[in-house]
């Protein structure tokens, strides 16, 4: 990590060096910003390339032209998502230095890159699901698990970090029938629920009965592995089994993963009559704008234009 110079403004506006960059100072960052330890795990691989650059360059006294010399320097060699991400981290860094009068804030008003609204992972349709859940072997524990995560992802739009942290317990009853609270993203407890419709169930149940008696607090999907066996799965075992199921049904693509899932299901019920709200709510999106986007692509995919001029000009 660089020897950086931490600065304060003099009476007269001079930039004087103060202290250096130490690891205390960093820790007191991370502990200011006051999130889950897996966010500061995320904060802190934001932030390392740029303390290297800054370090491989023996910038001690990083100015604004720096922090935009290093945004563009990582534009060249990251996605656009993971640039973004760095250059928050770099912002909020400098901003913390600022509010505690340690140095300037040169990242400030910094532009980072701008995002595209449309969803970076590709959906499936219903008969490709389809396909999907059929190639799945329900013979064994493992893959009676896996048809059950697929099925309920792909009909409750749920998260990979959703399904590690659902219980046995969740599933409890509704008048309307079986539903599962889940602890959602960025959530402390579990205060919402998805329903569980009866295919899923029957499969979850299939999947619990290869358990034997568990208790309530047992995780609802677990390993099933001899050295982790009944320990509760990460959100990279879940990815990685949906993945694996999406190539061996043929699906192999950087734009398919777990997330598709989730954007199947959305569009699943847009173009099955659900309202937008209802779709809202059920994604548990706090914004109708994040929700709006399923909608722009559902208006896309009914866009009659080309076959319209195909029918035009060729006759067909």
């Amino acid at each position: 990590m660089t020897e950086m110079a931490v600065a304060t403004m003099g009476s007269r506006g001079d930039l004087r060096v103060q202290a250096e960059l130490t690891e205390e100072l960093i820790e007191r960052f991370y502990r200011f910003i006051d999130v889950r330890p897996q966010t500061v795990q995320t904060y802190r691989r934001a932030l390392k390339p740029f303390f290297m650059y800054l370090g491989e360059r023996g910038i001690t006294r990083p100015s604004r032209e720096d922090v935009i010399s290093y945004r563009n320097t990582i534009q060249g060699t990251l996605k656009a998502s993971t640039v973004q991400s760095y250059m928050t981290s770099v912002r909020l860094f400098f901003r913390w230095l600022a509010q505690e009068g340690l140095y300037l804030n040169v990242a400030d008003h910094v532009e980072s890159v701008k995002l595209s609204r449309d969803h970076r992972k590709d959906c499936f349709n219903e008969g490709q699901v389809r396909e999907i859940l059929q190639g799945v072997d329900r013979s064994t524990e493992t893959g009676s698990r896996n048809y059950a995560i697929l099925a309920l992802m792909t009909t409750a739009g749920l998260r990979c970090i959703e399904i590690t942290r659902a219980n046995v317990e969740d599933i409890r009853n509704t008048s309307k029938g079986p539903v599962l609270y889940i602890q959602g993203k960025g959530r402390d407890e579990k205060g919402e629920y998805v329903e569980i419709s009866e295919p899923v169930r029957k499969a979850i149940v299939a999947y619990l009965s290869t358990r034997g008696r568990l208790d309530g607090k047992a995780p609802l999907f677990s390993s099933a592995s001899d050295r982790n066996n009944g320990s509760r799965l990460t959100t990279r075992t879940v990815s990685g089994l949906v993945k694996d199921h999406l190539r061996r049904s043929g699906y192999d693509s950087e734009r398919l993963t777990a997330h598709s899932l989730r954007h199947t299901a959305a569009m699943t019920y847009l173009k099955n009559g659900e309202k937008i709200e209802q779709v809202q709510q059920m994604l548990r999106h706090s914004d109708i704008r994040t929700t709006m986007i399923y909608l722009n692509h559902l208006k896309r995919e009914e866009n009659t234009c080309v076959a319209t001029a195909t029918r035009a000009i060729f006759g067909e």
